[in-house]
């Protein structure tokens, strides 16, 4: 059975489109050149800041992150950027009786901001307040620890089958792949997908999908 959930941040629970609008915004370059060259990199799958080199070499997030703040257009998110699905099926899945968490690559100031959304979860883990990022092996063991200790009974849920489907599945956890964001349309790897327990196009799916699951394994 499943008993506890985590979920991936950007592109799963989070629509980055704005906040990656006001990087295009602040390297002044045309949003649409900045979406470009981004999808070009997914493709061709290099590190999701590499594109942020084209525009600005020698591109420091720590470094930007500072001088944007003291310019007054801080890197952040809000109610606006959750997709309009999340809430919901964070909420659907609590009132089946399941842990439910968030756990994601993001900076320093994300695990304030997500924890003001005040979301229905129980944990909210950061690869800045691990210290350890995806893919890497010990950012899924921080996740296994969080939920309960038995990978089995975890489902991580992500839009990346390299990121967050493979190394999940290899930590011993099921895996859904939600289909959206740039990755999640880019970047397909049927051997990943075809493991995965779900393949969802909205978290609209996943509260039955996983009722379903659980009512069958019992």
């Amino acid at each position: 059975m499943i008993d506890a959930i985590f979920f991936d941040v950007g592109g799963t629970i989070l629509d980055e489109s704005r906040e990656f609008a006001s990087w295009a915004d602040w390297f002044g370059v045309p949003r649409h050149t900045f979406s470009a060259v981004f999808g070009a990199a997914i493709a061709r799958g290099l590190d999701w800041q590499e594109p942020f080199r084209v525009f600005r070499p020698g591109f420091d997030l720590a470094v930007e992150l500072e001088r944007r703040a003291a310019a007054g257009t801080p890197e952040s998110f809000g109610e606006e950027d959750l997709y309009p699905d999340a809430r919901s099926c964070l909420t659907s899945l609590k009132e089946q009786g399941l842990l439910v968490g968030l756990a994601g690559n993001q900076p320093a100031h994300a695990e304030a901001l997500l924890r003001a959304l005040d979301l229905s979860v129980d944990v909210i883990g950061t690869s800045h307040g691990w210290g350890v990022a995806k893919p890497s092996p010990a950012f899924f063991a921080h996740v296994i620890r969080e939920g309960g200790g038995d990978a089995s009974s975890i489902l991580y849920v992500g839009d990346r089958p390299d990121n967050d489907a493979r190394p999940a599945m290899e930590a011993g956890m099921k895996t859904c792949l939600i289909r959206r964001g740039p990755w999640g349309y880019i970047l397909d790897d049927p051997a990943v997908a075809e493991q995965c327990l779900f393949r969802i196009d909205s978290l609209d799916e996943l509260p039955s999908l996983v009722a379903k699951h659980n009512a069958a394994s019992g």
